[in-house]
């Protein structure tokens, strides 16, 4: 930082941005010392190619002479000798200490009519035990099974950074050795005006927005997470988001299959339920691989094509789970003014002339952000898109009821352990129309796999009739009338 207050507003009238310190005079030390902070972040010559670009001028859509579907490999099959030997690659790099954890956490629970991080959200139907728990429950699970450390970076966001630290500190890092854990701050850029004008929320604040993402790029490059991966003889990186309940953090079939195929970066990819199901869709654009937005489906209406048998061709769905090795990190940051960057028409509070908050009733202001799925654009070698199915594996939660919902998280992993307990003998209560009627729980730390559970389940007496929440050690923490 340290930039004097001359030099901040030279900058600033060079970038035609001079009006940020229009309330100078009345900030106290304090406020000018955060202000000139602040603005000592920002990137101003990014900021001119985004307002050039995406501002100023309105970007046409790109245009592809032919988009297929990407080629998949199939939900893996023990029975089959490609995925037992994807299955025993994974296994071995996870026992040789080369996998991390990648956890994109900058998320606020507002949608879930919570206050606090997303991550430390009460999803335990029966425990209350938040994301993170459960996350961090996976983690034992698998360090204890592979005799290994999976060091885990969990991105913040200026938002949360605060509370998620303080969240973990305040559980001892859920018995996780804290010096395995990293939290590193993804960068923010700043909101701009209808005119490209860069806008303020507090007279020592300017309007910025987290950088989406694709900000874990430049944000492993540039906080030493890479270094700190490398020293610890991590090459590969398992991404996924927070509000994934049922993601399975370290697959070793995903790990195995990018390990075997020298892969770059990969990713898992679901059927799409309906052509217009709210995901990003996996695909090849004129050979270079790509995910296209569900915003775009308009523009691409190939995308919503069905076959003779009215199967969807562009059926891979994108859960937002990859694996993206070090290397291809570090060569995508060295060249990641070639990185593609969004625009969304926001929402955005800002003081007007008299340093008076306008709250507006319509979009207003432009936010940017990138994507890291767009980092697959940029791989050199066969991609790899692993499909997976929803039971057991996705159940993103991004509001408390309707579709991708707490209440639908809840249903989905109710079913999926349901099927553990009936496998194991247990008579679990269904109402008349054959729906669960009682709420199921089982600790990732005590069973990842249907197979662990049923082995480590022989001589489980199961209560009737009531709820069941299994533990760590697999002891009934529940069973209520």
């Amino acid at each position: 930082m340290g930039q004097s207050e001359p030099e901040v507003r030279n900058r600033l009238t060079r970038h035609g941005q001079e009006h940020l310190l229009r309330f100078w005079d009345r900030l106290d030390g304090e406020g000018r010392r955060a202000l000139l902070n602040q603005i000592a972040t920002i990137d101003f010559d990014l900021m001119d190619r985004l307002v050039e670009q995406w501002v100023r001028h309105e970007p046409p859509s790109e245009i592809f002479e032919r988009i297929d579907p990407v080629p998949t490999i199939p939900i893996p099959d023990p029975a089959h000798a490609d995925a037992r030997q994807a299955w025993d690659a994974g296994e071995e790099a996870l026992r040789a200490g080369r996998v991390g954890l990648l956890l994109v956490a900058g998320g606020q629970g507002t949608r879930l009519g919570f206050d606090g991080p997303k991550g430390s959200y009460p999803i335990g139907p029966v425990s209350k035990k938040s994301l993170f728990a459960f996350h961090a429950e996976k983690i034992h699970n698998l360090q204890q099974r592979y005799g290994c450390v999976l060091p885990w970076y969990i991105m913040v966001s200026d938002a949360n950074h605060a509370a998620t630290r303080a969240f973990f500190q305040k559980r001892e890092f859920f018995g996780l050795d804290k010096s395995d854990i990293t939290f590193f701050q993804q960068g923010m850029v700043p909101c701009v005006d209808e005119a490209g004008r860069f806008m303020l929320e507090a007279p020592s604040r300017v309007a910025m927005n987290p950088n989406g993402h694709g900000g874990t790029i430049p944000a492993i490059a540039e906080t030493g997470i890479g270094d700190d991966a490398r020293g610890r003889g991590v090459d590969t990186l398992s991404y996924f988001q927070v509000d994934n309940w049922a993601v399975k953090v370290a697959d070793p079939y995903f790990i195995g299959y990018h390990v075997l195929r020298s892969a770059e970066m990969s990713s898992k990819v679901h059927r799409k339920n309906t052509p217009r199901e709210a995901v990003g869709v996996h695909c090849l654009c004129d050979g270079e691989y790509r995910t296209i937005e569900y915003s775009e489906l308009d523009i691409y209406p190939q995308l919503l094509e069905t076959d003779s048998g009215g199967n969807l061709r562009h059926y891979a769905g994108n859960p937002a789970i990859h694996i993206l090795s070090l290397d291809f990190i570090q060569r995508v940051y060295d060249h990641f003014e070639e990185f593609p960057w969004h625009r969304a028409h926001k929402r955005v509070p800002f003081l007007d002339e008299n340093g008076d908050l306008v709250e507006p009733r319509a979009p207003n202001a432009f936010k940017f952000e990138t994507f890291v799925f767009d980092a697959l654009r940029f791989i050199r070698h066969e991609p790899v898109a692993l499909e997976i199915t929803r039971a057991g594996e996705y159940t993103p939660i991004k509001q408390f009821e309707g579709p991708n919902s707490v209440r639908a998280a809840w249903k989905s992993m109710r079913d999926y352990w349901g099927a553990w307990l009936e496998a194991a003998g247990c008579s679990v209560p269904r109402d008349d129309s054959g729906e669960i009627s009682v709420r199921i729980e089982v600790s990732p730390q005590f069973a990842l796999l249907k197979e662990e559970f049923l082995e480590k389940t022989r001589d489980v007496q199961w209560p009737t009739g009531r709820d069941i929440a299994l533990d760590a050690t697999g002891r009934l923490i529940a069973s209520t009338p």
